[in-house]
């Protein structure tokens, strides 16, 4: 970013620093919020990007006694207690207060742009072993996961243990009461409905955690002849197609705390419960997350009576939206493909098959955050295009 100051000046008793620009643009700067970031070394560790100054000693009132500007590239700041700060234009300029700049940092940072789908989804493939080995293609694959939501990686070795390549490459798996990875096939005696050979409804894993996995991967390293097929839906298309369709119902399932609960053992010994809203939204109302694990919610319902049968209502609407033919998308993963998905955007599924003498469908899954993701895609964007 380019940024050459032409002028600058304290405004409203000095409480305010103002930068006129060389493109015509005026950005206004709180003399509290530039104190607060002031960033020299008394102030600020650049070893780690962060801030020195305690809080205790900031005045909130504070006003600039002396304000320069240092070759149209640099502000110098003379507080009333004599301590200078020293602003770059490229960095004041990227964090302007303006909605315009706000707007372009948060998409800078978050990368908040979504494409919906339904059955008619492309389904990006990427080559694992190029993932891992490349930035460009493992900076593609962040970058189609975010947007879009899913990306199949193909051709892995059919065998245990190549998620931990995967986990490696962004940084690090999630552990979860079912291990750091997990082995999804037909098990006796199954702690997990997904460990039999029976139709899996839509769901999302684990919204019986208060913070659930943010990514979900599926390694398949045996697939039955018939059946099994996978299938996907775009729960935030849903919920929003649900939101115009009955704002009631989208009501109801975005205020309600529904009881999940999970107790078995595997990793360890478990007794999970917790509440969670079937749709989570954000300060505008937009859904932002979906919790929803039919197998998993309780029969504890901590809702009064007589707003029970409304919200089965509203489920039973959410549910069908979900299943209808034109928002489901249905594939079959052969050995080596490993799906890798939202799990607070997409709810998925999987068709029955028939049970054998032996393993007949064998999938090994992990998960992990999309604090780490998004870590990783921002190192890799960094790198590759230059961009914080």
């Amino acid at each position: 970013m380019k940024a050459e100051i032409q002028k600058v000046e304290a405004l409203e008793e000095n409480r305010f620093v103002c930068v006129h620009w060389e493109d015509g643009s005026e950005s206004r700067f709180p003399c509290v919020w530039l104190r607060d970031n002031c960033q020299c070394p008394d102030c600020f560790l650049d070893s780690a990007k962060a801030r020195k100054l305690l809080f205790e000693d900031l005045d909130v009132n504070i006003v600039v006694k002396d304000v320069a500007l240092t070759d149209g590239k640099k502000i110098s700041v003379t507080w009333p207690d004599e301590h200078t700060s020293e602003y770059e234009a490229e960095w004041l300029k990227k964090r302007c207060f303006s909605e315009e700049a706000r707007a372009e940092m948060r998409k800078d940072l978050f990368l908040p742009e979504r494409q919906y789908w339904g059955s008619d989804l492309q389904l990006l493939e990427l080559p694992f072993e190029e993932v891992l080995c490349s930035d460009e293609s493992a900076y593609k694959w962040l970058c189609t996961l975010k947007k879009v939501g899913i990306v199949l990686l193909t051709g892995a070795p059919a065998r245990q243990g190549e998620l931990v390549k995967l986990g490696h490459r962004i940084g690090f798996l999630r552990l979860t009461f079912y291990g750091p990875t997990w082995q999804v096939q037909d098990k006796t005696d199954a702690n997990n409905v997904a460990y039999t050979t029976g139709k899996l409804s839509f769901h999302t894993d684990y919204p019986v955690m208060q913070h659930p996995p943010g990514v979900q991967f599926l390694h398949c390293i045996k697939q039955t002849a018939a059946g099994g097929e996978s299938e996907v839906v775009d729960g935030l298309h849903v919920a929003n197609k649900l939101k115009k369709q009955n704002p009631q119902a989208f009501q109801i399932l975005s205020s309600t705390a529904v009881d999940y609960t999970d107790v078995g053992v595997d990793y360890c010994d478990f007794a999970m419960q917790c509440k969670q809203k079937i749709i989570d939204i954000d300060y505008r109302g937009q859904a932002v997350r979906i919790n929803y694990n039919n197998a998993t919610r309780d029969t504890v319902l901590d809702i009064p009576a007589e707003k029970v049968r409304p919200f089965y209502a509203a489920l039973k609407e959410f549910d069908d939206l979900l299943n209808s033919r034109e928002h489901k998308f249905t594939y079959k993963m052969k050995p080596g493909d490993i799906v890798t998905f939202d799990n607070w955007r997409l709810l998925h599924g999987r068709r029955s098959y028939q049970s054998g003498a032996t393993v007949t469908r064998h999938l090994e899954g992990a998960y992990a955050d999309w604090d780490v993701v998004m870590s990783r895609l921002r190192i890799l964007r960094k790198r590759l295009l230059g961009r914080n």
